[in-house]
C-alpha cells in the first residue's frame, strides 16, 4: 500500500516539476540543434522607417549566425502594452531581448527574469545603475550625423547665395519634430548648427507634430513649412511624409531640399532628396549576441563608449552613418568636405555644440547656457542631454 503511495506522489512531483518547466519555457530555451532565442521588440514594423531601420540590424544577426540564433519578433508594440509580448518571447525561450519601445515594462521585469538580458534603446529617466545587471541600454550618437547632414544643407544654401538665387534672408530651415524633449531639441541643434558652419545666415523653424508617426500630421506641418519659405525640410518623426511634401511642392515649382532620417528617401523623393541619416543598431546588436552566446558581460564585448551598463558610439565605431548623398543636386565639393568633417569627428577634433551661441531652457527660462564654453553630448549616458533652444537663430512653434 505504502508503496503505491510513494509512487503516486512520485509521479505528482514528476508531473508538477514537468508542469513548472513547460510554463517557465525552460525546454524552448535549451533547443536540441543548441541555437540561442533572440527577441526583438518593435514599436511599430518595417513600414515605417524607424522600424525598417531597425531590422537591418536583425537581418545582419541572422546573415552572421545563421541557425546559430532563432529570431523571433513582436512588432506593434505600444509602451503600455510592452510587457506581454516581453513574457511571449520569454516564454518562447530568449535569452536576449532588444527593444526600441518607448515603455518601462522591461526595466520592470529584469528583475523578475536573471537569466534573460534585456536590451533597451536609452530613455530618459531610466538608469541601469538602479536596476539589476541584466537591463542594459544603448544608442547612436545621433547629434554626429545630424552635424554633418547639415553641412551638405549648408553648403547647398551657401550654394544659392553664392549664385544669387536666394537672398540671405531666405536661407531658411525648416524642421518637422515630434516634440520637445531633449532628444529632438539636441539633434535639430547639431543639424543647424552643421548648415550655419557653412551657411552662417541660415535660421531654423521648428514645428512639433505631437507623435513620433503620424503620416498626415507630419506632411501637413512640412507643407506648411514649405509655404513658409523654407528651402530645406528636414525631420525627427518616423515617415516618409516629409519627403513626399517636398517632392510634391518641387513639382509645383517651389525650391525646396530634403534631409531624411533612418532611411534613404530617394526613392520616395528623387529631385527633392539631398541626403539622409541613420543610426546604426548593427554593431551592438551583434556584439551583444556574441557576448550572451560566450557567457561575457555585454559591455565587456561591445565596441563604444561605456557608461555603466549603458554604451553609444558615433562615427567612430560606425553606429551612425550618413546615407547617399544626391550629387546631382549637392553643391561642389560637398562630399569631400563631409568626409573630412565626419574624419574629425571620428578623430574627436570636432566639438559639435559650441560656438557663439546663447541657450535658453524652455521649461526654465532663468536657466541658460552660452556655447562658447562648449558643450560634451552623449558624455556620460547614451540619450541625448542637450535641452536648449538656441536664441536669434532657431524659433520653435507647437
Amino acid at each position: 500500500m505504502k508503496k503505491r503511495y510513494y509512487a503516486a506522489t512520485a509521479l505528482i512531483c514528476i508531473l508538477m516539476l514537468l508542469a513548472f518547466a513547460l510554463a517557465s519555457g525552460y525546454f524552448t530555451r535549451t533547443s536540441p540543434d543548441n541555437s540561442m532565442a533572440v527577441g526583438f521588440i518593435y514599436s511599430e514594423d518595417e513600414s515605417t522607417p524607424y522600424t525598417y531601420n531597425f531590422t537591418q540590424g536583425q537581418r545582419a544577426l541572422a546573415e552572421q549566425y545563421g541557425r546559430r540564433v532563432r529570431i523571433l519578433v513582436q512588432s506593434n508594440v505600444h509602451g503600455r502594452e510592452a510587457e506581454e509580448p516581453i513574457r511571449d518571447l520569454i516564454r518562447k525561450g530568449c535569452r536576449l531581448i532588444f527593444i526600441n519601445v518607448d515603455t518601462e515594462a522591461a526595466a520592470q521585469l529584469c528583475a523578475e527574469y536573471p537569466d534573460v538580458q534585456f536590451c533597451q534603446v536609452s530613455l530618459p529617466g531610466i538608469d541601469p545603475k538602479e536596476l539589476p545587471e541584466n537591463y542594459h541600454t544603448f544608442n547612436g550618437e545621433i547629434y554626429q550625423a545630424r552635424y554633418v547632414a547639415g553641412v551638405a544643407a549648408g553648403m547647398k544654401l551657401r550654394a544659392l547665395m553664392d549664385a544669387g538665387d536666394i537672398r540671405p534672408e531666405d536661407a531658411k530651415v525648416g524642421y518637422v519634430a515630434a516634440n520637445n524633449s531633449a532628444e529632438v531639441v539636441s539633434g535639430y541643434t547639431a543639424f543647424i548648427l552643421g548648415v550655419r558652419a557653412a551657411a552662417p545666415e541660415a535660421v531654423m523653424r521648428v514645428r512639433y507634430t505631437g507623435s513620433w508617426s503620424n503620416y498626415s500630421v507630419e506632411k501637413n506641418v512640412a507643407r506648411q513649412l514649405i509655404e513658409e519659405g523654407c528651402i530645406v525640410i528636414s525631420q525627427h518623426t518616423n515617415t516618409i511624409a516629409p519627403a513626399i511634401a517636398c517632392e510634391e511642392a518641387a513639382a509645383k515649382g517651389n525650391r525646396v531640399y530634403h534631409v531624411g532620417y533612418h532611411q534613404s528617401m530617394m526613392d520616395v523623393a528623387p529631385s527633392t532628396a539631398l541626403v539622409s541619416l541613420r543610426t546604426n543598431w548593427t554593431p551592438y546588436i551583434l556584439s551583444a549576441t556574441e557576448a550572451v552566446m560566450n557567457g561575457h558581460t555585454i559591455e565587456s564585448v561591445v565596441p563604444g563608449h561605456v557608461h555603466g551598463r549603458d554604451i553609444s558610439a558615433g562615427f567612430d565605431q560606425n553606429w551612425v552613418q550618413l546615407l547617399e548623398l544626391n550629387k546631382q543636386l549637392a553643391a561642389p565639393g560637398t562630399e569631400d568636405r563631409l568626409n573630412r568633417v565626419i574624419d574629425s569627428l571620428k578623430k574627436g577634433k570636432t566639438e559639435v555644440f559650441r560656438g557663439n551661441y546663447t541657450g535658453v531652457n524652455p521649461d526654465e527660462p532663468a536657466d541658460t547656457i552660452d556655447l562658447k564654453a562648449g558643450y560634451r553630448e552623449n558624455k556620460s549616458s547614451s540619450a541625448p542631454s542637450f535641452r536648449y533652444i538656441l536664441q536669434d537663430i532657431i524659433m520653435e512653434e507647437n
